[in-house]
């Protein structure tokens, strides 16, 4: 979990400035995504669990506070600055997109309302875990997607940047649709299913094949799955067969994957096996996928690694994290940056979307205080109230089959991998009035 110091240095300059300035007045953050890649149709909300427990256990240990007075940068700070941080606690209040659902640029995925000081000083960390879930996440969904119902697990632990990527990026991929994950931790952690074959290097490490699959059966029974690539696989298949072996599965990871899957189940089926898996990998992504679905190939699973734990095609996103209101002389006041190519909108929004379970359209961006027409329902609720998160966790089974649900809700044009069309969302003319009296002058 990140600490109180998970965050930018100028980060705290600020907030060393806002303590000097005087009671500190409620202000509203929006975490948003500005574009989305051009390879992408829609993102998945992720990561809203580990953002409100980071709030919730916010502290300064003294340890930390004693580094920061001694950085040269923080010399010009009030000695009442540090005592503030050293008793400080995330008191505000927070709205969210639910984890799972789908999400489009310029629509706030967070919302954040609270005293300026402490609202600006999570920003940082709040960035980071958000974005880095919904990254994964929305890219384990296109996996799904281009596998059509056959199983997706997530292979990519050792490809991560760094174990903590590991452990949640399993947990996004999992909410994202995967079925499970190679990566312990996440399922210690977090109840996701936990799958694995064997490396190469067990059946190398053997006299020969024969005695590596022999005795791995023999110690894992059923529930055997064995690598069959190391040397020649449909030799490997037969070897199977000719042992009298019933794995639970078999694993490809090299070479033509279509061609040697047609090869290894004709292989297993003529000698019994028709209930033994064939399970691929190897720099999998939703393009390679997608293709052996199409050509009949008969896998029964794919572990992907490096392409989803890094989101290979679109590795970040263009995530912000922006002032929209402030209290002034006991009101919020609206707030808009104009900066050419980065302009935003003022005030604190909500995003409304269509109830039902048919497909949906458009969304509306709209002032929070907003009536719209019956039918649409909003997609932020109130998830943390002056510092205290107000809904017990959801299992990622949850989360996923939530996410199944609101992605199948999508047009098809915004799902699928190859150039995905633009989903339609549309400013309030509310919102759109506030904002030109902002630019203005007039509020």
């Amino acid at each position: 979990m990140p600490g109180a110091l998970s965050t930018d240095l100028y980060e705290m300059t600020m907030a060393a400035g806002y303590h000097g300035s005087g009671p500190q007045p409620l202000a509203t953050f929006e975490l948003f995504v500005r574009e989305l890649p051009a390879v992408r149709g829609y993102l998945v909300a992720a990561g809203l669990e580990q953002a409100l427990a980071y709030l919730e256990q916010w502290a300064c240990t003294s340890e930390e506070v004693a580094y920061l007075e001694s950085l040269p940068e923080l010399a010009g700070a009030e000695s009442s600055f540090f005592e503030t941080l050293r008793r400080l606690r995330f008191c505000g209040n927070v709205w969210a997109v639910p984890e799972g659902v789908p999400v489009f640029a310029g629509e706030p995925l967070v919302r954040v309302t609270a005293p300026l000081l402490q609202a600006q000083l999570v920003e940082t960390a709040l960035l980071n875990t958000v974005l880095f879930q919904t990254t994964i996440a929305s890219k384990a969904s296109r996996m799904v997607e281009a596998a059509k119902g056959t199983p997706v697990i997530e292979f990519g632990g050792r490809r991560a940047h760094g174990a903590e990527a590991a452990m949640y990026g399993a947990r996004a991929a999992c909410l994202g649709g995967c079925t499970g994950t190679s990566n312990l931790d996440a399922g210690f952690r977090f109840g996701v299913d936990v799958s694995g074959t064997m490396a190469h290097s067990w059946v190398m490490s053997q006299p020969d094949e024969r005695t590596a699959f022999t005795r791995y059966v023999e110690m894992h029974g059923a529930r055997s799955v064995l690598l069959i690539d190391t040397y020649d696989s449909l030799a490997a298949a037969q070897l199977i067969v000719d042992e009298g072996l019933r794995p639970a599965a078999v694993r490809l990871d090299s070479g033509d994957l279509a061609e040697l899957s047609r090869g290894v189940r004709a292989i297993l089926d003529a000698g019994g096996l028709r209930g033994t898996r064939i399970l691929v990998s190897g720099d999998l992504d939703e393009y390679r996928v997608s293709a052996l679905v199409a050509a009949g190939a008969p896998v029964d699973g794919f572990g992907v690694g490096t392409a989803l734990i890094t989101s290979k095609d679109a590795p970040t996103l263009s995530g912000v994290y922006k002032l929209v209101e402030i209290e002034r002389e006991g009101r919020m006041m609206p707030l808009m940056k104009l900066s050419a190519g980065k302009e935003t909108l003022p005030g604190a929004k909500q995003v409304w979307r269509s109830t039902g379970n048919g497909p949906v359209e458009w969304d509306l961006l709209g002032l929070d205080d907003e009536v719209v027409a019956k039918g649409m329902a909003p997609l932020l609720r109130q998830v943390m109230r002056q510092g205290r998160v107000l809904e017990e966790s959801t299992t990622v089974a949850a989360l996923r089959e939530r996410c199944r649900t609101e992605v199948e809700r999508l047009p098809l044009s915004v799902r699928r991998c190859q150039e995905p069309s633009r989903y339609d969302v549309r400013v309030s003319t509310m919102l759109s009035g506030l904002a030109t009296r902002v630019r203005e002058g007039r509020v």
